[in-house]
């Protein structure tokens, strides 16, 4: 069986503030720490039937940069629900309602460049 592991080192300010956020895969092409402004980690505790996430943003992240991010976020987990659903129709209708969503996140947040 394969393992791999994922490495996160959160340097923090005399606030507990993140001032940097680095991490690593031992699946990546390098050991490397590497350089993150913000992260989202969300697992599933089976036991108790909930989900324990942990959110950081260094304090130098710029706000158009965390709009985008939350909006790549959002268009993700509509992804990952898509294929963890297998098939089901009721999740393709509903992933199409969050993609609605997102695009008018999108709009009003004006993260996508305009078209012309």
């Amino acid at each position: 069986m394969k393992k791999a592991e994922i490495k996160l080192e959160i340097e923090l300010d005399d606030n507990n503030v993140p001032d940097t956020i680095n991490w690593s895969s031992t699946d990546g092409e390098s050991s490397d720490l590497l350089p993150a402004k913000a992260m989202y980690l969300a697992l599933w505790d089976a036991q108790y039937k909930n989900s324990l996430r942990i959110d950081l943003w260094t304090k130098d992240m710029p706000y158009d940069e965390m709009k985008r991010f939350f909006y790549e976020t959002l268009q993700t987990l509509g992804d990952s629900f898509i294929r963890s659903a297998g098939g089901d129709p009721m999740a393709e209708k509903v992933i199409a309602d969050l993609r609605d969503y997102c695009a008018h996140f999108a709009d009003k947040m004006e993260v996508l460049e305009k078209q012309n």
